[in-house]
Order: structure tokens, then sequence, then C-alpha cells
């Protein structure tokens, strides 16, 4: 009876010591990372992006910006992770990553880049643009808004840094999306006419002829808003709207539609 009395006891110590040692061991887990400069946290996100390590990379650039917040380190940081961002396919946090460098650092020797991924990660889908390029996508059957701050973007370095060595490839891009965006117009302005919403497409349509005259948009911009003014009546401005598609697009199937249009209300 008392062997099993100790047996006990000892039993219990040992059941309410294991926490402790357990405790213990967890106490003895070190940051390996506690004593690493601003330099050592930039070269090892370096390397895990060039590894494509991008979760690691981003936490290595975000843990430099945290440990020592002022310097090139963590300026170089604060871009980089933007990128990082982009690659990792998380273009709402790319985005906020590089408007919160252009607020903090407008003047900074590479802002270029920072307007770059944002216009990229505005677009998120890196294949798109060279898809549309091949003439396997239709850019225009994107979100406009996105395509807009995309635009805005590229627009912004071009204007800003016409010297940047992004500048030519956001150039291409600002014109693929010109094109986009007018066909974008026009697809609304097409709905808002068959849905009998005549003043609503007369003025998209006018926004077209407005704004994107050097694009392959123009003559159906034209010929939705004929053929807006012509359902509402207004064949003042029809005949003036006619009058540019005629001198511009003499063979468009619009101007047969308004005569085909006119002939069966006469």
């Amino acid at each position: 009876m008392r062997f099993l009395t100790v047996r006990l006891l000892i039993s219990l110590v040992s059941f309410s010591l294991a926490p402790l040692v357990l405790t213990g061991c967890a106490g003895n887990s070190e940051d390996t990372t506690k004593d690493w400069t601003a330099e050592r946290f930039y070269d090892e996100a370096k390397q895990a992006l060039n590894e494509k390590n991008y979760t690691s990379a981003i936490k290595n650039f975000e843990t430099l910006e945290a440990r020592y917040p002022y310097g090139p380190y963590a300026e170089q940081a604060q871009l980089e992770v933007a990128y990082a961002y982009y690659k990792d396919d998380q273009p709402a946090s790319a985005i906020a990553a590089t408007d919160r460098f252009i607020r903090l650092h407008p003047t900074h020797r590479n802002v270029d880049y920072a307007y770059y991924i944002k216009g990229l990660a505005s677009l998120h889908d890196q294949g798109s643009f060279l898809e549309w390029l091949r003439g396997n996508q239709d850019l225009s059957d994107r979100d406009p808004k996105t395509v807009r701050e995309a635009y805005d973007a590229f627009r912004e370095l071009v204007t800003r840094f016409p010297n940047s060595k992004y500048a030519a490839d956001s150039q291409a891009r600002m014109n693929a999306l010109i094109f986009a965006l007018a066909r974008s117009e026009v697809r609304i302005a097409k709905y808002y006419y068959s849905r009998g919403a005549y003043i609503a497409a007369a003025n998209r349509a006018k926004y077209v002829v407005e704004n994107f005259q050097q694009t392959p948009s123009i003559e159906d911009a034209l010929g939705l808003q004929a053929k807006a003014y012509q359902a509402m009546g207004m064949n003042g401005l029809m005949h003036d709207t006619v009058r540019v598609l005629e001198r511009n697009f003499p063979k468009s199937h619009y101007l047969r539609e308004l005569q085909s249009t006119s002939a069966t209300k006469s």
C-alpha cells in the first residue's frame, strides 16, 4: 500500500512539472534574426525575390522597415515590397504599397518604378498585355475602373519621367489601354441604346468622340450617336453627326442603317 502511495505521488509530481518543462523548452526558442542588420534583411529579401519565394521576401522587407524605419534600406524595402506583393498575386496590397511610397517619397529617384508597379498591379493579370498584342484577348472586357487606374498610373510615369527606363513600355501599355477604354465606352453606349436609354447612349458615344479620336472605336461612336439622336427626333444633331460620319467613314454600315430607318419612318 505504501509502495502504491509513493508511486502515485511521483506520478502527480511528474505530471505537474511537465508544463514547466514544456514552457522552459518553448522559452529557449530564439529569434534568429534579432541581430540582423538592415542590410542583412534586405539581402535576404532580395534573395527570396530571386528565388520567387515572395512570402519570405514580403516578411523580410516588412520586418526590415519595422526594425529600421529610417534610411535607404527602409525606403527601398517600401518600394520593393510592392513588387513582391504584385508577384504574389496580391494586387490590392501592391497598390497600397505603391501609393504609400509615392506619398512618403514623391521625389525619390525610383518613384517612377512605383508608378510602373501600380499600373501593372491595377491590371493584375500579368499575361493580359502580351495576350492583347497577340490578338488573343480584348482588354475592354476588363473592369473599366481598373483599366483607367492602370492608364492613369502609366500616364503619370510617362508625363513626369519621359526618360525613365519604364517609359517606353508604359507608353505601349497606354496605347493598348486607350483602345480598351474606347471599346468599353462603346459597349456601354450600345447597351444603353438597346434599352432605349437614348440620352445616355448619345452621351457615352459623344465622350468617345471627344476623348478617343485616334482609336478605331470612333466609327461606332459616331454611328451610335447619330442613331440615338434619330431615335429622339433630334434631327439637327443627327444630321451634323451623319456629316462627320460620312466624311470620315463613307462606307460605314451605320449610314445605311440610318437611311433605312429614315425611309421606314417616312
